[in-house]
């Protein structure tokens, strides 16, 4: 099957029709397709990136003004299917002499002695061996997928390639780490066309240093021979490499196995000509090192400057409106910067919106543990129409709202806890449960507070009444929350002299912490400016 010639992609039109198309079919205006209807959480993810890879390598124009002109035209569609075509010979899924010179999509172009792995193993929350070995796949099943159809191997095998966590000796991490956190830009209407979903995601050249635009090994390097990582030094690096390779990855060294016999996949439930069943893997694969900077996720930058930057990745709990800055700009506090799809949304793109609040950011990724998969996480939160003034502003401003908020929340956990201990400091057990119930609480409140700031002037000293409302707001959720989790539980429990000695601490250290009288001091300050709330 070849990725660009063939319907493969699941997809749902505008009247909720469900089918396969063909890459090029996200252009058609008739009844357009809308959305990826992937079988799974993490497959949607990837189709997403694979459509964001192809129009970047094949589509991308020169600068803002020629951006702006194909979101308000959008695609010919025969125009599409003839540039896609161009690329065709990159994206056969099993090789083919006669058509693709031996090369397959994400797979090693030779590849010698190696393993044989179930084709489940494709996917990243599959047991290992040695724990089907030792009966240890209690909640994830083995067995449970033994037959691919070709759109849903080739969706695990680009998954893999996107989110390749640790795998033993000589297995490569994906270029962006294992479990990466990818956050795509989308309008906040899910009924828009797909392909502008894409297109508010897709970069324009002058935003891409060393990108060549070539069908090429330079860009897909499952056209030629793997560069294998046995010695040091044969770490690829971003210098001397097509920055587009980015998007195209290939850290594993894997080859499919393709069966011409009808089967039933075991995901989707569809019927396919051909099946996967196995495939073959070998180590030592591509070894991405150095400075990657992946433009569709977000980093953390040592604010000493002496670590390289590391990609954000999947977080145990999931995200909050504390990730917000990060995501979204630039969280100074913790070393966080946005991704560059975001930074270029904010500073180049959000008037294509009337009203920005239209916009959206969906983030998502994997929590891994090594190699093993915790959960799979997405979630998403707001984007606002701003000035450079009002970036700068908004800033200190939303920094200031989520510290305060951290103090908040580390202090109710812990006070908590020496409510229901006589000894906390030896208590063992997770309290984290505890801090996401106060984000929950009051997220909603945060992004309130986020609109009105966006709508004040830029040359606002302190949003005073937008503080004061703030403040309140985490004041009534902390103390509801400590009454909650303390003087709720069942009454054997209960011990009302450490629960009020708690309460009182938690008080006292709450109006004694210097980010929250520094913030109240603020939200008294004369040159407080008038808010609508």
């Amino acid at each position: 099957m070849n990725l660009i010639n063939e319907p493969w992609i699941p997809v749902v039109r505008e009247d909720g029709t469900q089918e396969r198309i063909v890459p090029w079919q996200i252009a058609e205006t008739t009844n357009p397709v809308v959305d990826i209807d992937a079988p799974r959480a993490d497959f949607r993810g990837a189709l997403y990136q694979f459509l964001i890879g192809l129009l970047q390598s094949t589509c991308a124009v020169e600068d803002a003004d020629d951006w702006e002109e194909v979101w308000d035209d959008g695609f010919e569609a025969d125009q599409l299917k003839t540039t896609f075509a161009a690329f065709a010979r990159a994206f056969e899924l099993t090789a083919n002499d006669d058509i693709a010179d031996g090369a397959a999509f994400m797979q090693d172009f030779n590849l010698p002695e190696s393993e044989i792995k179930p084709i489940s193993a494709l996917l990243i929350e599959a047991p290992g061996a040695k724990t089907v070995k030792d009966n240890l796949d209690h909640f994830i099943k083995s067995d449970q997928v033994n037959c691919l159809c070709s759109s849903c191997t080739a969706t695990a095998l680009f998954t893999l390639q996107l989110n390749a966590p640790s795998g033993g000796a000589g297995h490569r991490v994906g270029l962006r780490g294992g479990g990466p956190l990818t956050t795509l830009v989308l309008p906040h209407n899910n009924t828009e066309p797909l392909w502008r979903k894409l297109w508010l995601n897709v970069l324009n050249k002058e935003h891409l240093a060393n990108a060549q635009f070539n069908l090429d090994a330079s860009q897909f390097p499952w056209l030629a021979d793997t560069k294998t990582s046995e010695k040091k030094g044969s770490e690829i690096t971003p210098q001397d490499n097509n920055a587009l390779q980015m998007f195209w990855a290939m850290p594993r060294r894997i080859s499919l196995f393709r069966r011409l016999e009808p089967q039933t996949c075991d995901l989707c439930g569809k019927q396919d000509e051909a099946s996967f069943m196995d495939y073959k893997t070998k180590n030592y694969g591509v070894n991405y090192d150095g400075l990657w900077l992946h433009p569709l996720t977000p980093y953390w930058f040592d604010p000493k400057k002496k670590k390289e930057p590391l990609s954000l990745k999947g977080q145990k709990g999931g995200l909050n409106y504390s990730n917000w800055l990060g995501l979204v700009l630039q969280d100074l506090h913790k070393g966080d910067q946005s991704a560059k799809i975001v930074n270029v949304f904010n500073n180049e793109r959000t008037e294509v919106f009337n009203d920005v609040s239209k916009a959206r950011l969906w983030c998502f990724g994997y929590d891994m543990d090594n190699m093993k998969a915790r959960c799979w996480y997405e979630h998403q939160i707001p984007l606002f129409q701003l000035s450079p003034a009002q970036l700068d502003k908004m800033l200190g401003w939303a920094s200031n709202l989520i510290i305060c908020a951290r103090e908040t929340s580390s202090l109710l956990r812990k006070y908590v806890r020496e409510a229901w201990f006589s000894r906390p400091g030896d208590a063992k057990g997770d309290m984290s449960h505890v801090s996401a119930t106060f984000w929950q609480a009051t997220e909603f409140s945060f992004y309130q507070m986020l609109q009105q700031l966006q709508q004040l002037p830029a040359d606002t000293q302190f949003p005073a009444q937008v503080y004061q409302q703030w403040l309140r707001t985490l004041r009534q959720s902390m103390f509801q929350l400590f009454d909650q989790y303390t003087v709720e539980a069942p009454a054997e429990d209960l011990n009302m002299k450490r629960i009020i000695f708690a309460r009182d601490n938690l008080a006292k250290y709450y109006f004694g912490n210097n980010h929250i009288k520094n913030m109240a001091k603020q939200a008294k300050s004369p040159s407080q400016q008038e808010v609508n709330v």
